[in-house]
């Protein structure tokens, strides 16, 4: 089975956000009519918003990418609150899209549900070998019981839903607010303000030892418009580019992309996070023939690009 996009009427929960506004421009590029809402117009915390929407506006495939979602900090400081809205905004959403036999449904994971240690590369059958590292493993954990709810949904109802694991995204668009963005967008800015005021070093946090996997947005959407298009299997699908770099290499290519000639300081009172992160992404290419096309330094030049204008710092 196949579900061609064009003409295709489509819900994009979280349409507005970073990853939001990237697939939409995608999904219509594909001749879709997108719907892409926010929380103020469609509050999926509440339990029958998602249903009156379904049934207001028939679409016939639906894209959840709506989220409670921060670095280390945002989630060591509100676990609770990212587990509820995470977990109650899926819950609410899938269950609608059973009642109202939405054709296709395709929900968007995160890398966060597989456990600390966790073999690398991430193959998705680890998904349930272990705890998630614990600062994130509230948000985590609630993404993952979502893909819980699609394999029973589609056992028992035969709901046609899908589950996909980018792993750790950037790319122009991103967010610009220190306290709760992510590593790339927060090097980035941390390092040309640095330049900006002439300061001779920067402080980052942890050890600069862990290591992660970057996916460009524009790759995201398009391995995310694929697998709705293409993709029909119970199983979840990892996104990446199967290539990892440690914070302290990454944080001397960003250095070298922003011409911060200063000192880096780590400090390791604050928390690495996850030790390694690092997907196979075989499974993507195999069933429906999707791989990452920009590389990280081609990726971090567009976006180190993107922040300047946006920071209005030459």
């Amino acid at each position: 089975m196949s579900f061609p996009l064009e003409r295709r009427r489509l819900w994009i929960t979280g349409g507005h956000g970073f990853l939001g506004r990237t697939v939409v421009a995608e999904l219509q590029r594909r001749g879709a009519e997108v719907l892409a809402t926010r929380s103020t117009e469609v509050d999926l915390l509440d339990p029958g918003a998602a249903e009156r929407f379904l049934r207001r506006e028939r679409p016939e495939g639906v894209l959840h990418l709506a989220a409670r979602v921060g670095g280390i900090g945002a989630n060591r400081n509100n676990p609770g609150d990212f587990f509820y809205a995470n977990l109650a905004m899926g819950l609410h959403l899938i269950e609608a899209c059973r009642r109202e036999r939405v054709e296709k449904l395709a929900v968007v994971g995160t890398v966060c549900a597989y456990p600390k240690h966790c073999p690398v590369p991430f193959h998705e059958e680890d998904l349930w070998n272990g705890f998630p590292e614990e600062t994130n493993a509230p948000y985590g954990i609630a993404k993952k019981a979502l893909l819980v709810q699609l394999q029973a949904y589609r056992q028992q109802y035969g709901t046609r839903g899908i589950y996909l694991v980018p792993v750790n995204l950037y790319g122009p668009g991103d967010h610009l607010d220190l306290a709760g963005n992510h590593v790339i967008p927060a090097l980035i800015r941390k390092f040309l303000e640095a330049r900006r005021d002439g300061l001779g070093f920067v402080e980052l946090w942890g050890t600069g030892a862990a290591s992660r996997e970057f996916l460009f947005s524009e790759d995201a959407a398009r391995g995310i418009a694929d697998g709705l298009e293409h993709y029909e299997g119970i199983e979840p699908v990892n996104l990446g580019t199967g290539r990892e770099i440690t914070i302290l290499d990454l944080a001397r290519l960003i250095q070298g992309l922003t011409g911060f000639e200063g000192e880096l300081r780590f400090n390791p009172d604050f928390p690495d996070g996850q030790p390694r992160r690092c997907l196979d992404t075989s499974r993507a290419f195999q069933r429906f023939g999707w791989r990452a096309q920009v590389d990280l330094e081609e990726g971090l030049q567009r976006t180190v690009a993107w922040m300047r204008q946006a920071l209005g710092i030459a």
